[in-house]
């Protein structure tokens, strides 16, 4: 079997990632949604096996010990978030490339792990003040949870210059054109 391609779009919450992976999907029938497990509940109407695999923190750690996690991280203190080899293996067993959305170190694990196979982008957001906004404007999470995530997001934006691209996401209809034609000429389109 033949593997496929792995496409990381990685950024902090908020930057625009979630939006242009969406529109690739609906662009590229030859890619394929890796689904990430996580230990949060689900926010809103977000569906298990869809947007995540929500599993128990037993269940979470119980699979990092057998090794069916190729990255795993403790995201936000007590949330874990990971990819599962067999969702991996599940994409390319139906012939597709991967494309994930993805936090960070996640991000940069994988393209350290499956090198040249591997298109890692960064979506850059237009400012940090911006960015604080579109978090708070969601209305999904407290105060301490948005804290969190504003000083997470500070530490992300020194890691850009790490992956192979970064996407300036400073309008979204351009940043979405700029991504289908990053990724078409990484799969070859």
């Amino acid at each position: 079997m033949k593997q496929g391609k792995l496409i990381i779009f990685s950024a902090p919450s908020g930057a625009g990632k979630t939006t242009i992976v969406k529109h690739l999907l609906k662009k590229f029938p030859s890619l394929n949604f890796s689904i990430s497990a996580t230990t949060r509940p689900s926010r809103g109407d977000e569906v298990h096996e869809k947007d995540y695999y929500f599993i128990s923190n037993e269940d979470f750690l119980h699979k990092v010990a057998h090794q069916e996690f190729v990255e795993f991280e403790e995201v936000y203190n007590g949330t874990f978030y990971g990819t599962l080899r067999s969702e991996i293996q599940r994409i390319w067993n139906e012939g597709k490339h991967v494309i994930f959305d993805i936090d960070v170190e996640g991000g940069l694990r994988l393209k350290r792990k499956y090198e040249n196979d591997a298109l890692a982008i960064f979506v850059q957001p237009p400012s940090l003040e911006i960015l604080k906004e579109r978090l708070s404007g969601r209305g999904t999470d407290s105060q301490e949870k948005l804290q969190e995530r504003f000083i997470k997001a500070e530490k992300e934006l020194n890691y850009a210059d790490k992956f192979d691209v970064i996407l300036k996401n400073y309008d979204l209809q351009t940043a979405c054109a700029e991504a289908e034609e990053l990724v078409g000429n990484f799969i070859g389109l």
